[in-house]
């Protein structure tokens, strides 16, 4: 009887550690591009899973990253502007100016801009963000082009779009 439920007790922890294990399959990020009329800026919000982009620092860097930490944000940023870029309908890369990270317990919001400039249809979108790290990662991003926003998606066959 106690084998019995000492087997039941065992099973129920490991189908809770499998769920907690699993819990997290689904690895997703989102950015939001748009034109600030009154600034003149593009502005670029991503945001991320916090763990994620902690344990990709950790992969990387070979030391335990914490995100909230002024010291993290550094190689946060060189690995965000290696992997996100915009270049213009003509091939030209347009400069993306780092603005700060904000950082909670489950999000890492990024923002960047790039001044006096507004995305035009044909734009190229390079978004690798995870999906270098992550095979299941897949990014959303929401882009304004002409006053309209359009979805595009990226992930290991798609990293680069034009914008609509």
């Amino acid at each position: 009887m106690i084998a019995r439920r000492l087997r039941a007790v065992v099973a129920t922890m490991l189908a809770a550690a499998s769920m907690a294990a699993t819990a997290h399959n689904f690895h997703m990020g989102i950015a939001d591009i748009s034109y600030n009329q009154r600034t003149g800026s593009t502005e670029i919000v991503h945001s991320y899973t916090g763990h994620d982009l902690a344990a990709l620092l950790t992969n990387l860097y070979g030391r335990q990253f914490d995100l909230g930490r002024p010291d993290s944000e550094a190689p946060l940023r060189r690995y965000v502007e290696k992997q996100f870029s915009i270049t213009d309908k003509n091939g030209k890369a347009l400069p993306l100016h780092w603005v700060g990270a904000k950082v909670d317990a489950d999000t890492v919001l990024v923002f960047q801009e790039i001044p006096g400039t507004k995305i035009e249809k044909g734009s190229r979108i390079h978004n690798a963000l995870l999906i270098d790290f992550l095979p299941s990662q897949r990014n959303t991003v929401n882009v304004e082009t002409d006053g309209t926003v359009k979805t595009l998606f990226f992930d290991q066959d798609s990293i680069d779009q034009i914008a609509p």
